[in-house]
């Protein structure tokens, strides 16, 4: 699969077709919805509570999702990748421009 980009999600909009966007938390699976051709994957502060067994996601941190971020960017190295910021990680304007890439 080619490198899925904005520009390319553009064209598709503007073309009227179709793309696909799943939640992927770790490798394993983040490998086999590119492997289906999934074009964009989310890892979702939802892992908090579907991987962690947390009652709520508000304990999920930065760190957290870069971590899975990274788990999944290994197992589709081609699929464009959002990630959550987790609650209160960007309390102020500028705090999210502080943190690492991961």
């Amino acid at each position: 699969m080619k490198p899925t980009t904005i520009a390319l999600l553009q064209k598709c909009k503007q073309e009227k077709k179709r793309f696909a966007t799943i939640t992927a938390y770790d490798h394993s699976f983040a490998k086999l919805f590119a492997d289906e051709g999934i074009n964009v994957l989310l890892v979702g502060d939802s892992l908090g509570m579907t991987v962690q067994g947390h009652d709520s996601t508000l304990p999920v941190t930065v760190e957290d999702i870069a971590y899975h971020t990274r788990a999944v960017r290994r197992g589709a190295p081609n699929s464009l990748l959002l990630a959550d910021l987790p609650f209160m990680a960007y309390a102020t304007p500028s705090r999210p421009l502080q943190m690492p890439p991961s």
